[in-house]
């Protein structure tokens, strides 16, 4: 079991931390010699694999909704860049080679960013949900998660939470990627838009899906740290399912833990350390 403990870092060390990833980012991409997706189109392919949608305003403890709206305003922004976009057999998408960098130039503006824990303000803020959204789809579909990073704080409680803990993907420009690859012989479209109330997303293909697929989590519960605070933990699995119905695969994706910026509301008895 890992066990976690708030990271103090220095303002210089965390600013030279940023430019000495991002530069390690910028020549990966120019020697890793993988195919990345670049094409986009108008035309939808044919067939929906998954589709889901998030809610663009949510009302959370002490932010500011202006916040909320600068989001959706960085959200349509962010959109714009991928929507359509085509990954065709052995290509890979990168989330952040295809946005680009989030600058106010581009109409990027503040909105609310996660800084270790704390929520503070940020020119691009609020792309986590977008990426959030691309892995939660890519997770119902036969593409493969190469690489995506787990948030290290749980910031807010689960209301109305419709998803695992844990199944989501942050990000940071451009070292935090999520990278997603087409290891299999006909391509596949994403296709995202913003409407009044919703992000909302699909993976569409050519050819109609072969099988259906189950996320769940199991071994979900809370430990308390010997720094006073407390840590949530929990792992996340697939189950894949062909056309008759019959699971044909049952496989772990990953494991999270994440220092819990709330207190948890533990049940009484036996079970007082799980949820």
């Amino acid at each position: 079991m890992q066990s976690l403990k708030p990271i103090q870092r220095s303002s210089l060390r965390i600013y030279a931390g940023k430019k000495y990833y991002r530069a390690r980012r910028y020549v990966r991409w120019l020697l890793d010699h993988k195919s990345y997706a670049t094409e986009r189109q108008q035309d939808l392919l044919p067939h929906v694999i998954f589709t889901h949608q998030t809610p663009l305003l949510r009302e959370l403890k002490d932010v500011d909704m202006w916040l909320q709206h600068n989001k959706v305003v960085n959200l349509k922004l962010a959109v714009n860049q991928i929507h359509g976009l085509i990954i065709k057999p052995q290509q890979t998408f990168s989330y952040w080679r295809t946005i680009g960098n989030t600058t106010r130039r581009k109409g990027y503006v503040d909105a609310m960013i996660l800084f270790y824990g704390q929520v503070r303000t940020g020119v691009g803020g609020g792309l986590c949900q977008l990426s959030n959204l691309i892995y939660w789809m890519t997770l119902h579909s036969p593409l493969t998660v190469t690489e995506r990073y787990r948030h290290s704080y749980d910031v807010f409680p689960d209301a109305r939470r419709s998803q695992p803990f844990g199944s989501g993907a942050t990000c940071a420009y451009n070292y935090l990627d999520l990278q997603i690859k087409n290891e299999t012989t006909q391509s596949y479209q994403l296709v995202l838009y913003v409407t009044d109330t919703h992000l909302v997303g699909e993976w569409r293909s050519n050819l109609q899906p072969l099988h259906s697929y189950e996320i769940y989590e199991k071994d979900h519960w809370i430990t308390s740290e010997y720094w006073g605070g407390h840590v949530r933990h929990n792992t996340i699995y697939h189950k894949t399912y062909n056309r008759e119905g019959e699971c044909v695969r049952d496989e772990q994706i990953t494991e999270n833990h994440a220092i819990m910026m709330y207190e948890p509301l533990l049940p009484a008895g036996n079970e007082e350390n799980k949820r």
